[in-house]
């Protein structure tokens, strides 16, 4: 873990949309990967790669992933493409206390279906409708400097209900203008490492350009890339002090 105000994160992405759609391609010409990591090298001073799907072992190698304090995670077309072997990999690096932040489309990913055992599903869609994130926990580092709520012009609907177990903190409630609402902002902790699901971020949307959502990420980062307390010992353990033997 990186001890000073930079930490070394990786922003994943399918990087499929912006290829084959062009109205993806309109809004995010060099990839949604990119569009994330702007700011957070330029406005945060954070050390940052990207991968993408079609990288070999799809841009997250052994060496990558001992590497990143954060991982970020958006996917779309091609959830079932990823290997197991990597989401195994992956997994592991959370439970031993790598952050992950896993935005929009990304909670049908098969890292954060894992991590959740359930079926993240929800309800959706695409109607260009107002969204408004409420923020429900304002005591909470990833809403700091946030005010009320943030409200995006154009974005596609989730409603519930949505799948996954009752957060440890509920940060942001959505709602939309066709009158649903959703846990926009599920905070979990999954054995050393913090998991963070941030709902906004559909690809035919400027949503990663917002300065409320940048703002977002960017708190995630640095709350999921946070330092952790004693680490745990697991197995076979010998006695602390003698024990008595019992007849």
């Amino acid at each position: 873990m990186s001890g000073g105000a930079e930490l070394r994160v990786t922003v994943w992405n399918e990087f499929r949309h912006e290829r084959t759609n062009p109205a993806a391609a309109a809004v995010y010409p060099e990839g949604i990967h990119e569009a994330i990591a702007g700011p957070l090298r330029t406005l945060y001073g954070h050390e940052v790669r990207t991968a993408t799907l079609d990288e070999p072992e799809h841009g997250l190698t052994d060496d990558v992933l001992e590497r990143t304090d954060v991982l970020i995670w958006w996917g779309h077309l091609a959830h079932d493409e990823v290997n197991d072997t990597i989401v195994e990999k992956v997994q592991a690096r959370v439970l031993s206390g790598m952050g992950l932040i896993v935005l929009h489309s990304g909670h049908y990913s098969k890292i954060f279906k894992k991590l959740m055992g359930t079926s993240c599903a929800l309800k959706w869609r695409e109607a260009d409708e107002t969204e408004r994130l409420w923020v429900v926990d304002p005591s909470h580092p990833i809403a700091a400097g946030i005010g009320e709520y943030i409200e995006l012009e154009r974005e596609e609907m989730y409603g519930e209900h949505f799948d996954v177990p009752p957060p440890d903190d509920l940060v942001f409630v959505s709602w939309f203008e066709g009158g649903e609402v959703f846990r926009s902002g599920c905070v979990y902790r999954r054995g050393a490492g913090r998991v963070f699901y941030f709902r906004p971020g559909h690809e035919t949307y400027p949503t990663y350009f917002h300065p409320g959502v940048q703002r977002v990420i960017a708190n995630a980062v640095r709350w999921c890339g946070a330092s952790r307390g004693a680490a745990p010992t697991y197995g076979n353990a010998k006695p602390l002090s003698p024990i008595r033997a019992r007849g």
